[in-house]
């Protein structure tokens, strides 16, 4: 959930849009991203905050947590770095640039925060995209 759809719903067409993500459909205020795959189906949405109050977003003891990580599947290392320069164009701040981390071999990625505070993530994860489930 966002504070502001158009905000994020701007941020995010621009961050995405390197991984192959458009506009699919709406829903109300609630818009869908996808894959340009050629169907309609979305993957992802973006809906108003209307059920949280200003002060369970800023209070620490509130029950609601409306930060969270977000991981988008990028296909190679240039397109974690399209989306990161992407995402700091649209608005983001920089949570930890484009680079390998120690999570495990192959594992390459960027972070950034969107308009909310949210961790935003485009990972090349290899290590796990070669295995075939056992017989």
């Amino acid at each position: 959930m966002v504070r502001q759809v158009d905000v994020s719903l701007a941020f995010y067409k621009a961050a995405l849009e390197p991984l192959g993500y458009i506009e699919k459909v709406r829903h109300g205020a609630t818009v869908g991203l996808g894959v340009d795959d050629g169907t309609p189906r979305a993957d992802f949405y973006i809906s108003p905050a209307t059920q949280i109050s200003e002060q369970e977003i800023t209070t620490s003891a509130s029950p609601v947590s409306p930060i969270t990580h977000i991981a988008f599947r990028a296909g190679s290392h240039a397109q974690v770095q399209a989306f990161y320069k992407a995402a700091l164009g649209a608005g983001g701040t920089d949570n930890g640039g484009p680079g390998p981390r120690d999570y495990h071999p192959g594992y390459y990625s960027a972070f950034v925060l969107d308009p909310d505070g949210n961790n935003v993530e485009a990972v090349v994860e290899w290590a796990h995209a070669q295995r075939t489930p056992s017989k």
